[in-house]
């Protein structure tokens, strides 16, 4: 007969942390949020590999491109770039991320001289950004002749079929900077010279990047920044079980710092057989692996040789697994099983394996619930899905921006790799996700700013200023419905502005 496991399976919704002691040395400046990725031998030696804040984006097509990897790494936190792509564009993206070089941008807007106004507005519009670089052949990396800013034109005094050297402001009008010049001596020229950004050229007037004053204003407002020995952004890479023999030599040559088996089941011995290739092949590389919810998943997995893992399986918003297969856990229930059995392998053992958290995370509060159940950190889709940063289209949908969101198990990204059953694949026989609309929420570090404040406030309440002493500390009570109801605001009219506040 099946194995019945008594207890209910729980999501965070159903918990609650009861407070313990708050001391003078639990403020949110003093809470360090830092969380390792990479498996260690606790008390011995440090992970090789920590992240700054405890939050990582998901391997998704809507998440996570090298757009969001830039960003999340400015904020000390990291992304995994998506593998539903060639190897060749996910190398690309990943070279994209470790060429960038903090407070100096490799131009994502470029024109040539011929392109025309008409040109100008359409890229404004898919970027965002309102300094286009004009290079001779509308390439990054061209022969610099000028830029075009939203102060060199106006829609309503030019003609669309106007060219762009014709209104542009010239190289010869520019003031630029030759390679090599430091991030600070570039701050120095921009304020000397009153301009809003530079050019950074090479000794044959091709432009390696530019430097924006709000960007150098950014740098020194995140002094977490994930960085690598050389002062390069960390960034990370999804694999599959498929074609991983070819793509994981191409994605460490092209510098991706840490690589994660994508699944919605890694309870398998395709992932078995990934992580030892890739341990007997590349001994040095860091491979998450996952997705489980019990502790005979994890022990299979840290037996393997995983260097972190994933938990969760049909929590994500747009994943619809437990309803087309009826298998997984609740997102509580998973990460307080496994991470009990991350604990008991620790003393066995001595190693220490890191656990992510993936998916279930409604409210931001979730976070810090995650936390104190025993992950280290999380994997978020929903979240990052939101932002600017993410690549997807923002859209005016019944009055309201919103941003488009679809899962990796939809028919829009027909993403077969990551649910995979060892057969001839190629194709999905069914959908384990949807596509969606997200709510806009603006700027990524205006955001995470936000959520992050509630963690740490979270953690100060509970007397904790890492996330080890939380995990030590925490004390969880389960809350019925009619609790749940009542944490929210009841039994008051709610003005309409606050109302459209929230």
């Amino acid at each position: 007969m099946a194995i019945i496991f008594e207890e209910e399976s729980r999501t965070f919704s159903e918990y609650l942390l009861v407070p313990n002691l708050t001391t003078e040395k639990n403020t949110p400046d003093q809470v360090d949020l830092s969380a390792p990725i990479a498996k260690y031998r606790k008390g011995q030696e440090e992970s090789r590999l920590k992240i700054n804040i405890p939050m990582v984006s998901a391997v998704m097509q809507a998440v996570s491109d090298d757009g969001m990897a830039i960003a999340l790494a400015r904020c000390g936190g990291l992304s995994f770039i998506f593998q539903s792509q060639s190897i060749e564009s996910q190398c690309e993206m990943i070279r994209r991320v470790k060429k960038y070089k903090a407070g100096i941008v490799e131009s994502d807007s470029n024109l040539s001289p011929e392109d025309t106004l008409e040109r100008v507005i359409e890229l404004h519009e898919q970027t965002g950004h309102g300094t286009a670089a004009v290079t001779e052949d509308g390439s990054p990396e061209g022969r610099l002749l000028g830029l075009v800013t939203t102060r060199d034109y106006r829609v309503s005094r030019l003609s669309p079929d106007t060219k762009v050297k014709e209104f542009m402001t010239p190289i010869e009008k520019l003031v630029t900077a030759p390679e090599g010049t430091s991030l600070k001596e570039a701050n120095d020229i921009i304020w000397d010279n009153k301009i809003n950004q530079l050019p950074i050229v090479d000794s044959e007037g091709r432009l390696v990047g530019l430097v924006f004053r709000k960007d150098y204003e950014f740098h020194k407002a995140n002094p977490h920044e994930l960085l690598d020995s050389e002062k390069k952004l960390i960034v990370g890479a999804g694999i599959n079980t498929r074609d991983y023999q070819e793509r994981i030599p191409a994605l460490l040559e092209a510098g991706a710092d840490v690589l994660c088996l994508d699944s919605s089941d890694g309870f398998s011995v395709w992932q078995e057989r990934a992580l030892k290739w890739c341990k007997e092949n590349y001994p040095d590389a860091i491979i998450g692996a996952g997705n489980v919810v019990d502790a005979e998943g994890f022990k299979f997995l840290a037996d393997c040789g995983a260097d972190f893992i994933k938990i969760g399986i049909g929590g994500g918003s747009i994943c619809i697994t437990r309803e087309q297969k009826g298998i997984g856990c609740g997102q509580a229930s998973a990460v307080l099983a496994v991470a009990k059995a991350r604990d008991e392998y620790f003393k066995e053992t001595g190693w220490y394996i890191p656990l992510c958290s993936d998916g279930g995370i409604v409210h931001d509060y979730h976070m810090a619930l995650a936390l104190a159940m025993g992950a280290d950190f999380m994997m978020l889709g929903r979240y990052f899905a939101r932002f600017d940063e993410s690549p997807t289209r923002k859209l005016l949908v019944g009055g309201t921006y919103v941003k488009e969101y679809w899962g990796e198990g939809s028919n829009r990204a027909r993403n077969w790799q990551r649910y995979d059953d060892g057969g001839k694949g190629g194709k999905m026989a069914f959908e384990e996700g949807v596509d969606s609309y997200v709510p806009y929420a603006g700027n990524l570090k205006d955001g995470l700013d936000v959520s992050l404040a509630k963690v740490k406030a979270t953690m100060c309440s509970c007397g904790s200023s890492s996330i080890e002493e939380f995990q030590q500390k925490a004390r969880l009570v389960v809350v019925s419905s009619t609790s749940i109801i009542e944490g929210g605001a009841h039994d008051v009219i709610q003005k309409e502005n606050d109302r459209t506040a929230r």
